[in-house]
C-alpha cells in the first residue's frame, strides 16, 4: 500500500500532517489528519488563582486570545455565582465583535482566499497573501490591513492591548468606555460594515460567478451531512457572546438546546491512538465512527455550524446575506464544507453591524461596570470563538484556587468532521494513483475551511515545536535527518 504524506500542512495555526493511503488500484483506502502535539493546558492551570485564568488561558493561542479570555471570564461569573451588570455585558460583546471582525478578516484574506482568488491549482509560491495582493491590487490589500487593525483597535481600547486582553473580571469588566472612544468605535464599525459588504461582493464576483468553483463547493468530495451546533439568542438568532447552545440534526430540525452547565450531558469525548486531539460526539446519538448522517453523533461548529444551527442573523444586512446563501446553495441546512467561507463573510458583516449597534447604545458609556462576586464553587463558560463553540469548565476550592479544568475548544469539536472531510476529499479527488500538487492542495482545502487552530486544540509536551530537518545532496539523495 502506497502512502502519500502532506507535511507540514499549510495556512493554519499549529502543526499537523495528512497521511493518505492508496490501495493497489491507486485509489484512496483511507486518510488521517494527524496532530503530533500533546494537549496539556488543563494540568498547567491546576493550583492557580481563579482570577488569573482569563489571563493564563488567553496565552493558549495568539490568534484568538479574546475567545479564551471571555470564555474564562464567563466561567468565573458562573463559579462565583455573579451576573455581570448590563453595561458590562454590552462592553464584553462589543469587544468580542471586534475580535470576530479581525479574525474572520484574517482567515478569509490570508488563509482561505488564496485558494479561490489565486486558484487551487496555482503554483504554491503564489497561493498566499502576496498572490492575493497581486490579483486584487494594493488598494484592496491596504483596506484589508486597515480594517483588520480596526478590530484589534477596539480590543486595545478596552482591554489594554490588542493581543492578550486583560479587562474581564468575575461580574464585570475593568474599564469604562469614554465618549471619545465610543465615537471612534462607531466610525470604525461604520467603515467595517462597508468593508464586509465589499468582501461579500468580492466572494460573489470571484467564487459564485465561477461555475467551476460552485460545482466544487457542491461536489460530493466536499459534502458531509452532520449535526450542527452554535450559540443562539432567545429568538434562535446567531450570537457570538451569549445564549443557549442549539443543536440541529442533518435535516436542520432542532435536536436539542442546552445551557453551559449542561454540556457534559450532551458532549462526550473519544480518544484515538493516532492523534492527540480528542474526538467529541453527541452522547444522545452515540459514537458510530467517522461517518456522517443522523445515526452518527459527529457535529460541526464554526461559521457554517452557527448559521445552520440558527434561524437567522440578528442584524438586517447579515440576514439578507444569510437568506441569499441558502437560496443559492439549495436550502437549509447547507452541508458543503467549502460553504464555511461564505458563512464566515456573513458573520463578518454581522460582527460589524452588531458592533455599530452597541457603539450607539445609550448605556454603553455607563460606569456601572461590575457586580460583587460570591463564594467560589464551580462554573462553565461557553462562547463562540471564530472557529466555533468554546467551552471552559472550572472547579474551584474554598480558597478560589483551581482544582480542575476542562476545555473543549472549537477545533476539538470539529476534529471528527475535519478528519472525515480530508478523507472524503482525498477519495473524491485521487484516482488511479495520479496525484499532483494541485490535488493535494485541494485536499488541504477540506481542513482549511474550518480555520483549525491546533495551538488551541493541542500543545507540545516539551514546550517547543517538533522539528525535523532533512538534508539532501545535489542529486536529491537523503544524507541526514536531524530531529529536535
Amino acid at each position: 500500500m502506497k502512502t502519500i504524506t502532506i507535511e507540514p500542512i499549510t495556512r493554519l495555526e499549529g502543526h499537523g500532517k495528512i497521511s493518505i493511503f492508496l490501495n493497489e488500484e491507486g485509489n484512496v483506502e483511507n486518510a488521517y489528519f494527524q496532530i503530533p502535539e500533546l494537549r496539556g493546558f488543563e494540568r498547567f492551570c491546576e493550583g492557580r488563582k481563579a482570577e488569573d485564568m482569563p489571563q493564563i488561558t488567553s496565552r493558549i493561542c495568539g490568534v484568538c486570545p479574546p475567545a479564551h479570555h471571555f470564555a474564562s471570564t464567563k466561567a468565573l461569573d458562573a463559579a462565583f455565582d455573579v451576573d455581570p451588570t448590563p453595561v458590562a455585558k454590552k462592553l464584553r460583546e462589543l469587544i468580542y465583535n471586534g475580535y470576530m471582525f479581525y479574525d474572520h478578516t484574517l482567515h478569509f484574506y490570508f488563509l482561505g482566499a488564496p485558494d479561490f482568488i489565486v486558484g487551487p491549482d496555482a503554483q504554491p509560491s503564489e497561493r498566499n497573501i502576496l498572490g492575493v495582493i497581486k490579483k486584487v491590487g494594493l488598494d484592496i490589500a491596504n483596506d484589508v490591513i486597515k480594517h483588520r487593525a480596526y478590530g484589534q483597535k477596539i480590543i486595545e481600547m478596552m482591554c489594554g492591548k490588542a493581543t492578550h486582553p486583560v479587562c474581564g473580571l468575575p461580574g464585570g469588566v475593568s474599564k469604562a468606555l469614554t465618549e471619545e472612544e465610543r465615537q471612534e468605535i462607531e466610525k470604525m464599525a461604520e467603515s467595517g460594515v462597508e468593508f464586509a459588504k465589499f468582501s461579500l461582493k468580492l466572494f460573489d464576483d470571484v467564487v459564485l460567478k465561477n461555475k467551476k468553483y460552485v460545482e466544487m463547493i457542491l461536489s460530493d468530495a466536499y459534502t458531509m451531512k452532520t449535526y450542527y451546533m452554535g450559540l443562539v439568542d432567545q429568538n434562535n438568532k446567531v450570537n457570538f457572546y451569549d445564549g443557549k447552545v442549539r443543536v440541529v440534526n442533518p435535516e436542520g430540525k432542532e435536536f436539542l438546546k442546552f445551557t453551559p452547565s449542561e454540556y457534559l450531558d450532551v458532549i462526550e469525548e473519544r480518544v484515538e491512538e493516532w492523534t492527540y486531539v480528542k474526538l467529541p460526539y453527541l452522547k444522545k446519538v452515540g459514537w458510530k465512527g467517522l461517518v456522517d448522517g443522523p445515526n452518527s453523533g459527529v457535529y460541526r461548529v464554526g461559521p457554517l455550524g452557527r448559521l445552520n444551527a440558527s434561524e437567522g442573523m440578528a442584524t438586517p444586512f447579515a440576514q439578507q446575506e444569510f437568506e441569499r446563501m441558502y437560496e443559492t446553495l439549495g436550502g437549509k441546512p447547507v452541508h458543503s464544507t467549502l460553504a464555511f467561507h461564505w458563512a464566515r463573510l456573513i458573520e463578518l458583516l454581522y460582527a460589524a453591524e452588531r458592533a455599530l449597534e452597541l457603539s450607539r447604545d445609550e448605556e454603553i458609556t455607563s460606569k456601572d461596570l461590575r457586580n460583587e462576586p460570591g463564594s467560589p464553587e464551580e462554573g462553565v463558560g461557553i462562547i463562540e470563538a471564530a472557529r466555533g463553540t468554546l467551552i471552559h469548565h472550572y472547579q474551584l476550592d474554598e480558597d478560589a484556587l483551581i482544582k480542575k479544568v476542562n476545555l473543549i475548544v472549537a477545533t476539538t469539536n470539529n476534529n471528527p468532521a475535519i478528519c472525515m472531510s480530508i478523507r472524503d476529499a482525498a477519495k473524491g479527488l485521487i484516482h488511479g494513483g495520479e496525484v499532483s500538487d494541485a490535488i493535494l492542495n485541494m485536499v488541504e482545502m477540506a481542513f482549511r475551511a474550518y480555520d483549525p487552530c491546533l495551538a488551541c486544540a493541542t500543545h507540545f509536551a516539551i514546550g517547543q515545536m517538533p522539528l525535523e530537518l532533512k538534508i539532501y545532496n545535489h542529486n536529491k539523495k537523503l544524507l541526514k535527518v536531524v530531529k529536535r
